[in-house]
C-alpha cells in the first residue's frame, strides 16, 4: 500500500485545529511543504510530523509525569451539574472531549466556561478507522 495521502489546506487546517489562513502562512514560511498539486495539498506525512512538532511545542499547561500519552488541552465549552454528578465538555483543536464526573471534582478545579483544562485519556480498547477507497 504505497498510496501517498495529501490534504487540502481546508481539511489540513480542520486536522491541525488552526484556520485556513495559518495553514496558507505555514507554506508561504516553507514550515509546511505542497504536492505540486492544484488546488494545493499538504502531503500526509509532513501534516502529521507537523501536528506532532506542535503538540510537543508546549501547549500542555500542567507540570505533571503520567502514563497516559492521550492529553487533550483545550478550553472547557460546557459544565453541566446535575446533583453530584457533572458533564464537562472540552474543545481541543477539532477534538470535542466529554467526561463525566462528581460536581465536588468541577467545583474543587474551578471548572467553569472558557478554563483551559487538560483531558487526560487512558483507555485499554481505542477503535481505528479510515476512510472507505
Amino acid at each position: 500500500m504505497d498510496r501517498m495521502h495529501s490534504y487540502r489546506i481546508t481539511d489540513a487546517a480542520r486536522l491541525l485545529g488552526v484556520s485556513d489562513d495559518t495553514v496558507r502562512r505555514w507554506i508561504d514560511r516553507g514550515i509546511l511543504p505542497t504536492t505540486g498539486a492544484s488546488p494545493i495539498e499538504v502531503p500526509g506525512d509532513a501534516l502529521a510530523a507537523h501536528a506532532l512538532d506542535l503538540a510537543r511545542s508546549g501547549n500542555d499547561p500542567s507540570d505533571v509525569l503520567s502514563s497516559a500519552r492521550n492529553r487533550f488541552t483545550g478550553l472547557v465549552t460546557r459544565v453541566r451539574v446535575d446533583g453530584v454528578m457533572a458533564q464537562v465538555d472540552i474543545q481541543a483543536g477539532p477534538h470535542r472531549v466529554v467526561s463525566l464526573m462528581s460536581a465536588e471534582a468541577v467545583h474543587e478545579l474551578g471548572l467553569e466556561v472558557g478554563s483551559l483544562a487538560v483531558a487526560v485519556v487512558k483507555a485499554t480498547t481505542v477503535i481505528v478507522e479510515t476512510p472507505r477507497v
